[in-house]
């Protein structure tokens, strides 16, 4: 039986790509180095809305949060969850800073152990048999035997060439990609995982000092950012920021603490938005410890940061509106 030859297709400007059997719209255009807009690959964020302006696709997740009613009524799509069922042509403004610097592949992981960090966070550490390629703050899609859809998660190490990818995940109750990790995976099982993508990856060339602000498994982009900070030989100083919702959440510090340079150059600072009586640390919501110790100098770092939506928002209006920071010191993956 001959494989069925990959689907067209082709953007207003004329350009094409080639989509395999099996494929998202998305990640063909990715893989192949168009700079197709995107941000959570899962169907939440909305980035990668397009028009279909002729041929046919699978919808593979029909009530994604990230198109709206109105989006729905226009015929908008999200190319993360099309799959093309012929050749196609799309109407999308790509943008240069979409391009991937590292251009997504699959492979086959295999999982070597893992490590709770806290009652609902844990790290699982796999081996690949090729190179483990990408950039620091970077993500993951991971397809788990009977889960419908890829997850999307972040790597907490940095590239290297002995396959070792770590991810810090969030067990979320009910969530069934979650639960299959914790309570289905064993050490020697295998999982297919397609990556890397995401944007808020580290720019080494800046020489403005860095804040990273976390909170939950947000905790895994930023650490690989400050991992591939500290060992960048830059002298920028760090600023680690964990938002936590009770003091059983607080984590991070003993990872940074590891890091050449912690604490005189690495700073690891913690809030605990719902503390208990014992609670003697900062209370209150993450960016609001991070506007306090800073306030009108926030405009002089390069921002990474990754969380809850909530969170991410509310550090992005502080940034952005409040602050007015640069487009371009800021970076971040909004965890859906």
């Amino acid at each position: 039986m001959h494989a069925r030859p990959p689907t067209i297709v082709r953007l207003e400007d004329d350009r094409e790509f080639a989509v395999d059997a099996g494929d998202t719209l998305l990640s063909a255009a990715l893989r192949a180095g168009v700079g197709f807009p995107h941000e959570c690959c899962a169907g939440g964020c909305g980035a990668c809305r397009f028009e279909l302006l002729d041929g046919s696709v699978q919808d593979l997740w029909p009530d994604a949060p990230g198109l709206s009613a109105r989006d729905r009524a226009r015929g908008r799509k999200l190319a993360c969850q099309s799959r093309p069922l012929e050749g196609c042509k799309v109407k999308v403004r790509t943008a240069a800073e979409y391009v991937p610097p590292v251009r997504p592949a699959r492979r086959r992981l295999t999982l070597e152990g893992t490590t709770d960090l806290t009652g609902d966070l844990r790290e699982f550490r796999f081996r690949a048999s090729d190179p483990a390629h990408f950039r620091a703050g970077q993500f993951a899609l991971l397809s788990l035997e009977g889960i419908d859809r890829p997850r999307a998660y972040s790597m907490s190490n940095l590239p290297n060439d002995d396959g070792s990818w770590q991810f810090i995940i969030r067990r979320v109750p009910g969530g069934r990609g979650s639960t299959f990790l914790f309570d289905g995976l064993r050490p020697g099982d295998s999982v297919n995982v397609d990556g890397p993508y995401g944007g808020a990856w580290f720019r080494e060339e800046s020489q403005r000092d860095i804040i990273c602000i976390a909170g939950g498994s947000g905790l895994a982009p930023a650490l690989s950012i400050a991992r591939a900070a500290s060992a960048s030989g830059n002298v920028r100083r760090i600023h680690f920021f964990y938002g936590a919702r009770t003091p059983a959440d607080v984590c991070g510090e003993a990872q940074l603490a590891q890091l050449e340079g912690y604490p005189d150059r690495i700073a690891y600072r913690v809030a605990v938005s719902e503390p208990d009586a014992e609670w003697r640390g900062t209370t209150g919501f993450i960016h609001e410890l991070v506007e306090a110790e800073f306030g009108s100098r926030l405009a002089e770092f390069d921002f990474y940061f990754a969380g809850p939506p909530p969170m991410v928002t509310a550090v992005q209006e502080m940034l952005a509106v409040r602050h007015l920071v640069p487009h371009g010191q800021i970076h971040f993956d909004r965890f859906f």
